[in-house]
């Protein structure tokens, strides 16, 4: 979606906040940008608020947002969320059509989150576009806009513009960037910081939601390690049917998600406890500290005890 030379280099995010904007996408909209950041260690996004007029912006429950600039004066960036959430007929004005126009010009991509999209097709940047809304005015707006092609998705990415249906599905379309940018690892492991997507480890699972089912089983046997033979077993399927199944959402077969996972967790034991190498080593499946050790240099180009030393050096007050 977006070309770049280095994937780690930061990207820049504005997100226009309209009166009445819903706290909920708002969170479930940069929560996981801080959570990205936070897990790699880099800033990968960087964000900024802003407002049609450059004034504070008051939320639906009365939350009140310093912006930091109007959007006519806003140079441009990566991505424009655009989030009215409520009262979004009453910010369908030519003014916004007009600055959303020429704001296309200066983002890359333009995000209708939850009724964003209503005012991206009220300024005509969606004529022959595929896009959704919240679902209580998806048939309003196939109706007004006869030009989109209205979808009942949770996500829709068209290109250049991206929509989501609410301010739950919000947390959905940030997480699909997070992959298109970094790769399904950090997605996963954003799930597992926010303990979201994960489907139930119970039968029947959907086809769609194998590879989550099963990955909700290996984190729930970080300890004491399943076969995974019997974690396709547990989901109803053979154990060629299950690696063929990751394979082609994760690009990587079961055993090696096992081990990213039970990595990633000894990582995230290191960093945020005072829990001794060696039991860190036992509670993440390991037989010894040297074998876990060997393992977590050869994924993440550090020692735990290295890692833990740089930890508490950054943590000493300058």
């Amino acid at each position: 979606m977006q070309k770049r030379k280095n994937s780690d280099s930061p990207r820049d995010v504005a997100v226009l906040l309209f009166r009445s904007f819903s706290n909920l996408c708002l969170a479930n909209t940069i929560e996981p940008l801080r959570g990205a950041n936070n897990l790699s260690g880099k800033t990968l996004y960087r964000w900024k608020y802003l407002s049609l007029d450059g004034r504070p912006v008051t939320s639906s429950s009365g939350l009140t947002v310093q912006v930091d600039s109007a959007l006519t004066d806003h140079p441009g960036a990566d991505y424009l969320f655009v989030m009215p959430s409520y009262d979004f007929l009453s910010h369908a004005t030519a003014p916004c059509a007009r600055s959303l126009r020429a704001a296309q010009n200066r983002f890359t991509t333009l995000v209708g989150m939850d009724t964003g999209t209503w005012l991206l097709a009220s300024a005509g940047l969606l004529a022959g576009r595929r896009a959704t809304i919240h679902w209580e005015e998806l048939n309003n707006l196939a109706e007004r806009f006869p030009d989109v092609d209205v979808s009942s998705d949770r996500v829709v990415h068209d290109g250049n513009i991206l929509s989501c249906g609410g301010a739950t599905t919000a947390f959905d379309l940030v997480l699909d960037l997070v992959e298109i940018h970094h790769g399904a690892m950090l997605r996963l492991e954003l799930g597992a910081l926010f303990m979201t997507g994960d489907a139930s480890p119970v039968q029947p699972v959907r086809p769609g939601k194998v590879p989550e089912a099963g990955i909700a089983l290996m984190r729930r046997s970080i300890e004491a390690p399943l076969p995974v033979i019997e974690i396709a077993r547990k989901l109803g399927m053979s154990r060629k049917a299950f690696e063929k199944r990751c394979i082609d959402r994760y690009g990587i077969g079961p055993g090696r998600l096992y081990l990213a996972t039970r990595l990633r967790e000894a990582k995230r034991m290191v960093e945020q406890s005072s829990i001794s190498v060696a039991e860190i080593a036992t509670r993440c499946g390991y037989r010894d500290a040297s074998a876990m050790t060997r393992a977590f240099r050869k994924e993440f180009s550090i020692t735990p005890r290295d890692l833990r030393a740089q930890r508490d050096r950054d943590a000493r007050p300058t």
